[in-house]
Protein backbone atom coordinates (compact mmCIF):
# COMPACT_ATOMS: atom_id res chain seq x y z
CA UNK A 1 0.00 0.00 0.00
CA UNK A 2 1.43 3.47 -0.89
CA UNK A 3 1.79 6.48 1.79
CA UNK A 4 -0.95 8.13 0.21
CA UNK A 5 -2.96 5.27 0.55
CA UNK A 6 -1.80 4.89 3.86
CA UNK A 7 -3.00 8.58 5.19
CA UNK A 8 -6.14 8.44 3.30
CA UNK A 9 -7.30 4.86 5.11
CA UNK A 10 -5.96 7.00 8.63
CA UNK A 11 -8.54 10.00 7.64
CA UNK A 12 -11.46 8.17 7.29
CA UNK A 13 -10.97 5.75 10.52
CA UNK A 14 -10.26 9.21 12.33
CA UNK A 15 -13.14 10.36 10.47
CA UNK A 16 -15.93 7.51 11.44
CA UNK A 17 -14.19 7.79 14.89
CA UNK A 18 -15.78 11.13 15.49
CA UNK A 19 -18.84 10.94 13.92
CA UNK A 20 -19.37 8.49 16.53
CA UNK A 21 -18.14 10.43 19.55
CA UNK A 22 -19.25 13.43 18.61
CA UNK A 23 -22.31 15.10 16.88
CA UNK A 24 -22.57 15.48 12.97
CA UNK A 25 -22.27 19.52 13.01
CA UNK A 26 -19.17 19.03 15.10
CA UNK A 27 -17.46 15.60 13.66
CA UNK A 28 -18.32 17.60 9.70
CA UNK A 29 -16.26 21.09 11.46
CA UNK A 30 -13.26 19.17 12.73
CA UNK A 31 -13.20 16.79 9.11
CA UNK A 32 -13.32 20.16 6.86
CA UNK A 33 -11.63 22.95 9.50
CA UNK A 34 -8.40 21.29 9.26
CA UNK A 35 -7.74 21.17 5.46
CA UNK A 36 -8.89 24.74 5.66
CA UNK A 37 -6.78 25.82 8.46
CA UNK A 38 -4.05 24.14 6.93
CA UNK A 39 -4.53 25.79 3.18
CA UNK A 40 -4.85 29.46 4.97
CA UNK A 41 -1.45 28.65 7.00
CA UNK A 42 0.18 28.27 3.68
CA UNK A 43 1.91 31.83 1.82
CA UNK A 44 0.48 32.95 -1.09
CA UNK A 45 3.19 31.24 -3.70
CA UNK A 46 2.50 28.03 -1.51
CA UNK A 47 -0.68 27.99 -2.66
CA UNK A 48 -0.07 29.04 -6.26
CA UNK A 49 2.51 26.33 -6.44
CA UNK A 50 -0.48 23.86 -5.05
CA UNK A 51 -2.85 25.09 -7.28
CA UNK A 52 -0.32 24.82 -10.19
CA UNK A 53 0.03 21.39 -9.18
CA UNK A 54 -3.32 20.76 -8.84
CA UNK A 55 -4.05 21.56 -12.41
CA UNK A 56 -1.47 19.71 -13.81
CA UNK A 57 -2.27 16.32 -12.49
CA UNK A 58 -5.84 16.61 -13.06
CA UNK A 59 -4.85 17.51 -16.77
CA UNK A 60 -3.38 13.93 -17.19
Amino acid sequence: MSRNAKIAVGGVLVGLILWIWLPWWAALLIVLGIPTAAYLALDPSQRRRLRRVSRKELGR
